[in-house]
């Protein structure tokens, strides 16, 4: 019963640390994706699903929600897939003045075959510029789907403003509802170009190297303020230099001398002992060559005198003391420095991962998301700020690990969009799906491996 119990428990953490700290990073892309006025569509808890719970924003027009995949979360940015095709602005003209087509007229309208006009109509979906018909009230989902493929107009204002474009006043008149047509008096090509502009593909290269680079920013900063506020409110144990004793381990041979926690060791072989360094330094001799040695120390305030047994001849490595430590609250400062300093060294260990050389030890050293989860769990029953600790530090690795540059992780991405910046063109679509693949597999033989690691580790013991 207790190992079931123990199951349920590293699932439940595990999911809920790496659930809200993939929402945090979703969050950040989202966040940077409005500010810049790039249309967001969805913003979800867990993996795409059709069961959902959701609420949509009146004012944003984002629909956001949970699935019950909570593997993760997902933001869905107008623009980041399709290509930028000289056929889309007729496309969208056709669809715009009719409200309502199927694939097959829009081909007629634009003379492509229905194949071409599908694949235009998906990139304008994907703009959030039409939308794929909704069908009739009332229909199941399998009904909708088993209806003709149809793509309509959204709903737009006066200025062709739809509800996911910031301004947009559906409180006036002349609001076109969804589905029907839209007249303009601005061209099929200069409304494409308005389209464009609400879009990750429209936006300039550093908005979009802010909006890839908002997910793992904003896991980096959670964990560095975790860190800081945690050593600052909670405080770090330091040792104090003094030759009172903190702790003595059960069974060590200083238990066997009588010594107990607290006591202050005043002398060794009648040298007087006043600082911890000093107690290290006076008995490390007699450890060493195992030789007993004669103790006096202050207990209640009052003084005794032992003697300590070690193995004739024999060298001791420990005597079973540990020194006495207090709580020191460090600055604002000091604990910025070692926040800054922690990330820099976890970074350094990250960036090994892309070393051939070093790969498999860093792999070694990793853990899947069986390992995240045990520990998650062990973090819990420790407490909330051993938890809460844990989650800076997974929140480090996840912004960390997305910065690598990876397809398809937003390092990768951000890899593709400099590629493209210096050679002044876009990469095709059959280009940047093989360069996806190859990280795809990369991250495959990653996975198989920490999960092997955590399985032994964890599970075989």
């Amino acid at each position: 019963m207790s190992s079931i119990l123990s199951v349920v428990s590293a699932v439940f953490w595990g999911i809920l640390v790496l659930s809200v700290l993939v929402f945090v990073h979703e969050g950040g892309h989202y966040l940077a994706a409005r500010a810049f006025h790039v249309r967001v569509t969805e913003f979800f808890l867990g993996m795409p699903c059709r069961v959902r719970l959701s609420h949509k924003s009146e004012k944003y027009g984002t629909e956001v929600g949970v699935t019950p995949i909570l593997l993760g979360g997902y933001t869905r940015i107008c623009g980041m897939e399709g290509d930028d095709d000289p056929l889309l602005a007729p496309a969208l003209g056709s669809v715009m003045r009719r409200g309502r087509a199927s694939a097959e007229e829009v081909a007629d309208d634009i003379g492509c075959t229905p194949d071409k006009a599908v694949s235009l109509l998906d990139t304008l979906c994907d703009w959030a510029s039409v939308r794929q018909g909704q069908g009739p009230e009332g229909l199941s989902g399998k009904e909708r789907d088993d209806l003709p493929l149809v793509y309509e107009t959204l709903r737009r204002d006066a200025n062709l403003l739809t509800e996911y474009d910031r301004g947009h006043d559906f409180s006036s008149g002349n609001v076109t509802e969804a589905g029907a047509p839209c007249e303009s008096d601005v061209s099929d090509d200069e409304l494409l170009a308005r389209e464009r502009l609400r879009t990750y593909l429209g936006a300039g290269f550093w908005k979009r190297i802010v909006m890839l680079a908002a997910g793992p920013l904003v896991n980096l900063a959670l964990a560095v303020l975790i860190i800081m506020a945690g050593l600052s409110i909670q405080g770090v144990d330091v040792m104090v230099d003094s030759s009172q004793l903190g702790g003595v381990t059960e069974g060590s041979y200083a238990e066997a001398a009588g010594l107990e926690a607290g006591d202050v060791i005043t002398s060794v072989n009648g040298t007087s002992i006043s600082t911890w360094d000093d107690l290290v330094a006076a008995i490390g001799t007699c450890l060493d060559s195992g030789t007993d040695f004669d103790l006096t120390y202050v207990r209640d305030g009052m003084e005794h005198a032992t003697s300590v047994d070690l193995p004739d001849g024999q060298t001791v490595d420990l005597l079973g003391i540990s020194a006495s430590t207090t709580t020191y609250h460090p600055t604002i400062v000091e604990s910025a420095e070692y926040a800054w300093n922690y990330a820099a060294f976890y970074a350094s260990y990250v960036v090994k991962l892309i070393v051939p050389t070093q790969t498999m030890g860093v792999l070694n050293q990793s853990s899947s998301i069986v390992g995240i989860s045990v520990m998650a769990s062990e973090a819990a029953s420790a407490g909330a700020f051993d938890l809460v600790l844990f989650c800076a530090v997974i929140s480090m690795s996840l912004g960390f690990m997305n910065l690598l540059p990876i397809p398809p992780l937003d390092g990768g991405k951000m890899l593709v969009e400099i590629i493209q910046a210096l050679m002044r063109r876009q990469l095709s679509m059959r280009v940047q799906t093989i360069i996806g693949y190859a990280g795809l597999a990369f991250f495959l033989f990653v996975f198989i491996i920490v999960l092997k690691n955590d399985i032994i580790r964890f599970v075989i013991g």
